[in-house]
C-alpha cells in the first residue's frame, strides 16, 4: 500500500526553528508506505504498521511500526527503525520519538552512523532544533565495527558521560571522557571538542606534534587551523625547541575555480645559531664570522597552478630563505627536499603539440660549507629561460610521421663550478662543469621516418633527422683559466667560443625482424635489430669550445643501446658513422611467468667519437662508447605470479668481458613476507673523483605478523670501505580508523665513520588527527 501521508495530515510548513540544519522545502508532501494504515479518529491518530516507509524532503524513515499524532505532531517509530537524514547520517535504533519534520527527537538504545563512517552510540540521546544531539553515556569511534564479533571493542573509541554534537558550529563536545585503545582506558579528558566527522574544514587546534634533530633538541609543535571561508584558509603553527628557541609558521591558502595558490612563511630567532657552524646552515659562514650576531633565520615558499583554458597551464613554485640549508634544517613541508627546484612556468598540451618555457633555479640544501670547494649550492644557475616545444602533424609526409622539436635555454652563473681531483692542489682541475657567466643556446629539429614490412616479416624503418644549433658564450677570466688548465691535464687545446652555431644531419636505417615461437605451454618473440646512422663528424668538439650543461648525466646500457642519440640532452650531439647490433626477447607461459631480456653492443663505423672526444665535463669517459667497438651492454629479468621477480644488468668489456658496471635485482611480494635485495657495481672512475670500485648491497623485508600489524627494515652495506651506510628498522599498525609507525634508522659517513641516528614515530587516529614525526627515514616494503 502506498499513498499520501498528506491525505490524513494537511500539508503544512516546517515547524518553525531558530536553526534548522536541513531545512524541508514548505509545500512537500511526505510519502508513506506501509502493509496497512489504522486511523484512531477519537485519538488523533494514524498507526502504519508492517515494512512502514517514509520519505519526506530527501529523510528517510523505515520501520515495522510507526504512529503519528495529529494533536503533538509528532512520529513515533520502532522496530528495527532506520532514519536516513539528508546530509546522508543514518541513525539505527529499536524506538525513536521525532517530530514530523524529522527535526526534533529522542532516541533510545541508539546508534547513528554519520555520511564518512563516523559512529556514534549511546544509552539515549535527545535531538533539538534540527541541529543539536545531545548523546548520555555515549561512545564515538571511527572504526568499523568487526564482521566477525560485532559486539567486541573498536580499536579506540572515547567514552564520555555526555557528547554533544552540535551540527550548526560543526563541532563535537565531550564531556567526562575516558580514550580507549583495544577496549584498555589510557587517559581521562574532563573535557574536549573536535571538528564535526561530517566536515573537512573546521577552525581549532591540531593534535600536537613532537619532533627531534641533534641541533635543534626536543620541539613540540602546536598548530592552529583557521577555516576562513569555503575558497581559503590559514594554519598556524608555533614549536619550541629545546636549544634552538620558538619556529613560527604560517600557511596560507587558497582556491579558485580554475586553480589554487599557497604561501607559507617561517622564521626562527635562534639560541644557539652557533651549534650549525661547519654545517653550512649559516648564511654568513663566507666572512668567517663564525660569531654571528643576526641569530634570525627564515624562509617565505609559494605554489601555485591554475588553468588558463583546457590546454594551457600557468604556475609556479618558489622558494626564498636567509640559508641554504634552512628549510631542511627545520624539516618545512613542502621546502625540505635536498634540492629544490624554484620555476614560474606556462605549460600547453593538445592531441600533438607540446609547449613548456619556464624559468628555474635549484636550491641544493646540503650540509657543506659554501668555502668547500665540492659545494654545489652556491654554484646553481638562474635558467631563464627554458623552452622547449614538440610538434608531430596530424597528416603522414611522404607517407611517414614527421616530428619536430625546438628547446632553448639561457643561462646565468655567479660562481665556477670546478671540481678538483685533490682539494689541496688547485691546478688538478679535471672538468668544469659550469662556467661563470652567461650562456645561451637555440636548438631546432626535424625528424622523419617510416616503417616498411615484407613478406615475411622483416620491418625496415629509414630515417631522415635534421639539427641545427646557434649558441652564445660569456664569460670570466677565471672560468678561462680554468678550461685552460683542464685543457693542459688532458693534452687538449682550447677553442671557447662567444659564439658558435653548427648542425648535423643524419640518415638512418633500423632493420627488425619479430619471430615469433609457439610452444605447448608458452609463447616467445626474439627480435633481432640492427640500426646504422650516418651523419657527418660533431662541431666544437675536442676543443673544449662548448658549455655542456644538459648532457652531463650519461650512462650507457641496455635502456640506450637503440637509441639515435645517446646524449642525455641537447649540449652534446653523437657524430659519425655508427651502428647498433643486438636482439629483444620476451617470453610468456602458461603458469603465469614471465622473462625478458636485450643484449647487444654499438660500433663507431666511420668519422670522429664523440664519446672519445672530451668536453668540460668528460661525459664520455668510462662510458663503454669511447672506443670504436663499444662495451656489451645486456638485462634479463622474469617475473611470476606468487610474487618473484628479479633483473640483472650490466655492461661487459668487449675484450676481456670484465664488468664494468652492473646491478643485480631479486623481490619477493607476497603474504605475510616481503622481500628485496639490490647489488650495484661500478668500476673505477679517477676522471670523476672515484679512485676505486664502488660495490654498494641494499637489503630490505617487510613481514606481516597478523592482518594489520607488519615488521619491516632495510640496510645499505658499502662493500669498499666495509661500512653500513645506512640501516633502519621499523614497526607498524594500519586498520581502517588508526595507523601506528615507529622507525629507527642510523647513517654513517663512509670517510669519518661518523654515525647519525634518528627515532621517528606517527600516530594517526582517523577524524581525530595525528600525532608524532616524521617517519621517511626508513624506506619501509608495503
Amino acid at each position: 500500500m502506498a499513498c499520501l501521508f498528506a491525505c490524513v495530515v494537511p500539508t503544512v510548513p516546517a515547524l518553525a526553528q531558530t536553526i534548522t540544519a536541513n531545512p524541508v522545502p514548505s509545500g512537500t508532501q511526505m510519502l508513506l508506505a506501509a502493509d496497512t494504515l489504522v486511523y484512531n479518529n477519537d485519538n488523533h491518530t494514524v498507526t502504519a504498521v508492517g515494512s512502514v516507509q517514509i520519505d519526506y524532503g530527501g529523510n528517510k524513515l523505515v520501520a515495522q511500526r510507526v504512529e503519528y499524532n495529529r494533536d503533538t505532531k509528532r512520529l513515533v517509530a520502532s522496530g528495527a527503525v532506520e532514519l536516513i537524514n539528508s546530509d546522508g547520517t543514518k541513525i539505527n535504533t529499536d524506538h525513536i520519538d521525532i517530530t514530523d519534520d524529522f527535526a526534533d527527537g529522542f532516541v533510545n538504545a541508539l546508534r547513528v552512523q554519520t555520511v564518512n563512517d563516523a559512529y556514534f552510540a549511546s544509552e539515549s540521546a535527545e535531538r533539538m532544533g534540527g541541529v543539536l544531539t545531545t548523546f548520555h553515556n555515549g561512545v564515538y569511534t571511527a572504526c568499523e565495527p568487526c564482521e566477525d564479533k560485532p559486539d567486541s571493542a573498536p580499536t579506540w573509541r572515547v567514552k564520555a558521560r555526555k557528547i554533544i554534537w552540535n551540527g550548526e558550529k560543526k563541532t563535537v563536545r565531550f564531556e567526562n571522557a575516558n580514550f580507549e585503545f583495544f577496549g584498555f582506558p589510557l587517559a581521562y579528558l574532563p573535557a574536549f571538542e573536535i571538528a564535526d566527522p561530517t566536515v573537512k574544514r573546521k577552525s581549532g587546534f591540531l593534535i600536537p606534534g613532537i619532533v627531534y634533530n641533534t641541533h635543534l633538541g626536543v620541539g613540540v609543535k602546536v598548530p592552529y587551523y583557521f577555516a576562513l571561508s569555503p575558497t581559503y584558509d590559514l594554519t598556524a603553527t608555533g614549536t619550541g625547541y629545546t636549544k634552538q628557541g620558538f619556529l613560527g609558521e604560517a600557511e596560507w591558502r587558497q582556491r579558485f575555480n580554475n586553480g589554487e595558490y599557497s604561501l607559507k612563511i617561517a622564521g626562527i630567532q635562534q639560541q644557539d645559531p652557533d651549534a650549525f657552524i661547519g654545517t653550512g646552515n649559516r648564511h654568513t659562514v663566507d666572512s668567517g664570522d663564525l660569531n654571528d650576531p643576526n641569530k634570525f633565520r627564515g624562509m617565505m615558499g609559494t605554489n601555485g597552478q591554475f588553468a588558463i583554458n583546457e590546454r594551457w597551464n600557468f604556475g609556479w613554485d618558489v622558494l626564498l630563505q636567509t640559508d641554504k640549508n634552512f628549510s631542511r634544517t627545520y624539516n618545512i613541508d613542502g621546502y625540505n627536499g635536498l634540492v629544490h627546484q624554484s620555476s614560474i612556468y606556462l605549460t600547453g598540451l593538445s592531441d600533438r603539440n607540446y609547449f613548456d618555457v619556464r624559468a628555474m633555479r635549484f636550491e641544493v640544501q646540503e650540509d657543506t660549507l659554501s668555502s668547500d670547494p665540492t659545494a654545489r649550492a652556491a654554484k646553481q644557475p638562474w635558467v631563464l629561460p627554458s623552452f622547449d616545444y614538440a610538434y608531430i602533424p596530424d597528416m603522414s609526409v611522404a607517407g611517414g610521421q614527421l616530428s619536430l622539436n625546438v628547446n632553448a635555454r639561457v643561462i646565468s652563473r655567479d660562481r665556477l663550478d670546478a671540481v678538483l681531483a685533490d682539494n689541496t692542489i688547485p691546478t688538478s682541475i679535471n672538468n668544469v662543469r659550469g662556467l661563470e657567466g652567461q650562456s645561451s643556446r637555440l636548438t631546432a629539429e626535424a625528424e622523419w621516418k617510416r616503417t616498411f614490412t615484407t613478406d615475411g616479416g622483416l620491418q625496415l624503418t629509414p630515417l631522415l633527422a635534421f639539427r641545427g644549433d646557434a649558441g652564445y658564450v660569456s664569460t670570466t677570466s677565471e672560468s678561462l683559466a680554468a678550461v685552460n688548465q683542464m685543457a693542459t691535464n688532458l693534452g687538449e687545446d682550447v677553442d671557447m667560443r662567444s659564439s658558435l652555431a653548427r648542425y648535423m644531419a643524419t640518415l638512418g636505417l633500423e632493420m627488425r625482424w619479430p619471430l615469433l615461437f609457439s610452444m605447448p605451454n608458452s609463447s616467445h618473440v626474439l627480435e633481432p635489430t640492427a640500426q646504422i646512422f650516418v651523419r657527418p663528424n660533431e662541431q666544437y668538439v675536442g676543443g673544449l669550445a662548448v658549455p655542456n650543461e644538459d648532457a652531463q648525466s650519461f650512462v650507457f646500457d641496455a635502456t640506450t643501446l637503440f637509441e639515435r642519440d645517446k646524449f642525455s640532452g641537447y649540449d652534446r650531439i653523437e657524430g659519425g658513422t655508427r651502428a647498433n647490433v643486438g636482439f629483444r626477447y620476451s617470453g610468456a607461459y602458461e603458469n603465469g611467468w614471465g622473462t625478458n631480456a636485450i643484449f647487444g653492443q654499438s660500433y663507431q663505423l666511420g668519422g670522429e667519437n664523440s664519446f672519445d672526444a672530451p668536453d668540460l665535463v668528460n661525459v664520455g669517459a668510462y662510458s663503454g662508447l669511447q672506443t670504436a667497438k663499444s662495451d656489451y651492454v645486456g638485462l634479463v629479468g622474469f617475473n611470476s605470479p606468487s610474487g618473484f621477480s628479479g633483473s640483472l644488468s650490466g655492461r661487459f668489456d668487449e675484450q676481456s668481458f670484465e664488468v664494468r658496471r652492473a646491478e643485480i635485482k631479486a623481490a619477493y611480494s607476497g603474504l605475510p613476507v616481503s622481500l628485496s635485495a639490490k647489488y650495484a657495481f661500478i668500476q673505477a672512475q679517477p676522471l670523476y673523483g672515484f679512485a676505486t670500485d664502488r660495490h654498494e648491497v641494499t637489503l630490505g623485508a617487510s613481514t606481516h605478523l597478523a592482518q594489520s600489524w607488519r615488521v619491516f627494515g632495510t640496510g645499505t652495506y658499502d662493500l669498499e670501505t666495509s661500512v653500513l651506510v645506512k640501516d633502519g628498522v621499523g614497526f607498524a599498525y594500519n586498520d581502517s580508523c588508526f595507523t601506528y609507525v615507529m622507525t629507527f634508522s642510523q647513517t654513517r659517513d663512509t670517510v669519518t665513520k661518523e654515525v647519525s641516528q634518528n627515532i621517528g614515530f606517527n600516530l594517526s587516529f582517523r577524524t581525530l588527527g595525528d600525532f608524532g614525526t616524521s617517519t621517511s627515514a626508513v624506506d619501509t616494503i608495503q
